[in-house]
């Protein structure tokens, strides 16, 4: 499968390392970025790779969606936003039943759909200058199909204190909510993200897979039930008076109404 968003490299070690690469557009997640997220899921998944790392390129970690498929989005009819609200949430469950762990290297900002990739990796670590937020409901939509990991990786109640305000937070408050597990110096973060790589080496890669299934069932349930709800919660929301003022005045560099 080629890719043209994404960038993978394996060394001798079996350490895969995902980049994304829309460096010029902040890494927002595109329809292409997420159907290639998703087939390099399921090249992953049957490959032979012990522990995967997923980064990013340029600035940003991912700015959340890209504004093109926002657009899109608005103008679009009932069934090919709820398509594009699948394609997301599948794409999130792909990496978070990978049977291999994950290890976030967040060295620039993330928001939206970023913080979810975020909550999908085993282990985020961050740079310590990193800024984070679900700033969805500055534009009057929901953080839905990111939520289930989000709650997952925060719990209820510390995910309640940044869920529904849009604000931003630095990195040292995403690794009190437990969003991110440390946060370090941009020049030691490549050093923090091998410490976290380098004991999967000693383990059994089949163990391994079997000990992290056996975590996300003891943790919260996010299954097809759980995803289908939050897609519907996503339309009905798209389908606000409020969701229709929020981007088009983003788009117009102007304020809603209801922002003071």
């Amino acid at each position: 499968m080629k890719f043209d968003t994404i960038e993978s490299e394996t060394d001798a070690r079996g350490v895969c390392t995902v980049w994304l690469n829309r460096p010029d557009k902040h890494n927002a997640l595109s329809a292409q970025m997420i159907d290639e997220l998703t087939g390099m899921a399921a090249i992953l998944r049957h490959g032979t790779a012990r522990v995967v790392i997923l980064a990013a390129r340029g600035k940003s970690f991912c700015a959340g969606g890209d504004l093109q498929w926002m657009q899109a989005q608005m103008q679009a009819d009932r069934a090919t936003r709820q398509a594009g609200a699948r394609s997301l949430a599948a794409m999130l469950q792909s990496w978070n039943t990978l049977p291999l762990p994950v290890i976030g290297r967040i060295h620039g900002n993330a928001f939206g759909g970023g913080v979810g990739l975020a909550s999908i990796c085993d282990v985020a670590i961050g740079a310590e200058t990193v800024w984070m937020g679900l700033t969805e409901t500055k534009l009057g939509l929901i953080p839905a199909t990111i939520g289930p990991y989000v709650i997952a990786r925060m719990g209820e109640a510390k995910a309640r204190r940044v869920f529904m305000s849009a604000r931003k937070f630095s990195a040292q408050d995403a690794q009190s909510l437990g969003l991110l597990a440390k946060t370090v110096s941009q020049e030691a973060l490549d050093l923090a993200v091998t410490a976290e790589v380098t004991p999967y080496l000693s383990c059994a890669p089949g163990a391994v897979a079997a000990a992290k299934k056996l975590a996300r069932r003891l943790g919260p349930v996010v299954d097809e039930q759980t995803i289908e709800m939050t897609v519907t919660a996503l339309i009905a929301q798209w389908e606000t008076p409020e969701a229709e003022e929020g981007i088009a005045a983003f788009f117009g560099k102007t304020a809603p109404s209801w922002q003071i």
